[in-house]
């Protein structure tokens, strides 16, 4: 082979790595946004419990008094 077909060959079997690395990377990418919709989804639902309790908390009763009284 000549020098330039060789040269082309590299070059073709480092687009074909580079394309897989990208590939995968691509995956990660969907994996982790997936994980973080989800836990931004939790955390929302966590701050209107936490929300909720409160306004209930302030609602039904008043504060006891502390026990050194």
């Amino acid at each position: 082979m000549s020098d330039i077909e060789n040269r082309v060959m590299e070059l073709e079997i480092k687009n074909a790595h580079q394309e897989d690395t990208i590939e995968q990377l691509n995956q990660i990418i969907i994996k982790h946004q997936t994980t973080l919709d989800t836990l931004v989804r939790h955390m929302e639902q966590l701050q209107n419990k936490v929300s909720d309790l409160q306004e209930t908390n302030t609602k039904d009763s008043p504060e006891p008094p502390p026990p050194h009284y």
